[in-house]
């Protein structure tokens, strides 16, 4: 009966060594594969349920209110016309400050008595007909503070094409991290 060499059985734990790293690599991509996966479909679950949330969770808008940031991009880039969307930032002003939609004006935060006066005065020299998009980006839309006292002041004084930019997670996430335009300062 042959006997093994003591080189041929290193040899073959080695062997036996790289199998299982190998094993664990591709179990270890499966696991980092699936966890991706799990994160891309409850990031498209969120969306979703923003839109549905607009209905459902009883917010002032409706969803042929709420528009989604890829919608807003495509308008704010087409050629400037009489009935472009005036972008209206109601959250906070170091926000504003930060990063903002391009060519939107701050009268904000809403979720004070002077950031809603601010809001109401600004909102009476513009016509009740305009194209005003309302955002705010600071949090969650679901736990934002702003968003909703605004729409429902402007809403309450006769604004008919009133509405909301659908950030679902805040501005930097569903905005700056997904590559549409900002300006920053004022």
């Amino acid at each position: 009966m042959p006997t093994e060499s003591p080189g041929a059985a290193a040899r073959q734990r080695s062997e036996k060594n790289l199998q299982t790293k190998i094993n664990r690599s591709i179990i270890a991509t499966l696991v980092c594969f699936l966890f991706v996966a799990l994160v891309v479909a409850s990031s498209r679950a969120t969306r979703v349920a923003a839109v549905a949330h607009a209905e459902d969770a009883g917010d002032p808008w409706s969803s042929a209110q709420a528009v989604q940031p890829e919608d807003l991009a495509k308008e704010l880039a087409a050629p400037a016309h009489p009935g472009g969307p005036v972008v209206v930032c109601v959250g906070f002003r170091p926000l504003y400050q930060g990063a903002h939609v391009p060519h939107a004006v701050f009268h904000g935060a809403a979720s004070t008595d002077a950031g809603l006066a601010d809001l109401k005065s600004w909102a009476q020299k513009i016509p009740k007909s305009a194209n005003v998009v309302l955002y705010c980006g600071c949090c969650p839309l679901a736990h934002c503070p702003n968003l909703r006292p605004a729409f429902v002041a402007m809403r309450d004084m006769g604004f008919t094409n009133l509405r909301v930019l659908v950030l679902p997670n805040d501005f930097n996430t569903d905005w700056i991290e997904k590559g549409y335009p900002v300006e920053k300062g004022q």
